[in-house]
């Protein structure tokens, strides 16, 4: 099924992020001129390490796929923040661009799942 496939690649993804967001909190915020913020970016990264395991142990099911989605809505006000403060940062721009390309993913994948397997649950007598 290509949308377990999907979630399964968008968990190791959120893995991956998440630890390049907790572990290089520093660059990333100077990068989208906001310093000061970094450990709303380390917040956001443990989010994603969250995310990114619940996917792993559960790839058919959309709950992390939709808990992505939510992240990928916090992940919109945070950048839309920083190109506020300076609209021509195009690390600003780019990341705006690939969150906006993520959540279209993530929308997929989790309406996807939805259709093709009914459950938002992991089901205890049934691995995913």
């Amino acid at each position: 099924m290509i949308y377990k496939r999907l979630g399964l690649g968008l968990g190791l993804f959120s893995i991956a992020l998440g630890l390049a967001e907790l572990f290089a909190a520093k660059r990333v915020t100077k990068a989208l001129d906001a310093e000061g913020s970094e450990g709303i970016v380390k917040a956001f990264g443990a989010r994603e390490l969250l995310a990114g395991a619940a996917l792993v142990a559960a790839p058919a099911v959309s709950t992390g796929v939709w808990a992505r989605v939510a992240g990928d809505a916090l992940d919109l006000l945070g950048t839309g923040a920083a190109l506020r403060r300076n609209p021509r940062n195009g690390w600003g721009w780019g990341a705006l661009g690939f969150v906006l390309a993520a959540t279209a993913l993530d929308l997929f994948v989790a309406r996807g799942l939805d259709k093709t397997t009914g459950r938002m649950l992991p089901d205890k007598a049934q691995k995913a």
